[in-house]
């Protein structure tokens, strides 16, 4: 499997598991769902570190479509490259990089991570255009 391949089966499963650390602030916060939690779609309280989790999730699953897309043009059209190969690692890891600074409120850091893997998605998209 190729590296660009690879790096969307990676953002692909970071992206779909960002959820467990919101649930495990929730479970930790206000215990295990009742059946009322099913009746009452209410959110439930939970702790701050707890609603930037939740946000990180929503963030990366809104931002992983247009990587995905991109990244199976690319593969697609047999565009794969060095480049292509560095934008999606990249991606990759300024996503992990992005959840863990969400999480942990560290200022300025969040958005240079967010900014920057959307350049990668621009270097995709440039890298798709050529």
């Amino acid at each position: 499997m190729s590296t660009e391949l690879t790096y969307l089966a990676y953002t692909a499963i970071l992206s779909g598991s960002l959820w467990v650390v919101y649930i495990a602030s929730q479970v930790l916060t206000n215990g295990f769902l009742t059946p009322q939690n099913y009746i009452d779609p209410t959110p439930r309280p939970v702790p701050l570190w707890g609603q930037r989790a939740h946000r990180a999730y929503l963030n990366a699953a809104e931002a992983f479509a247009p990587f995905a897309v991109l990244t199976l043009i690319i593969h697609i059209t047999n565009k794969e490259t060095s480049t292509s190969a560095t934008l999606v690692i990249a991606y990759f890891w300024l996503r992990v990089i992005h959840a863990v600074v969400y999480w942990f409120a560290v200022p300025y850091i969040r958005t240079i991570a967010f900014t920057l893997a959307w350049f990668c998605v621009v270097g995709l998209f440039w890298h798709v255009m050529a």
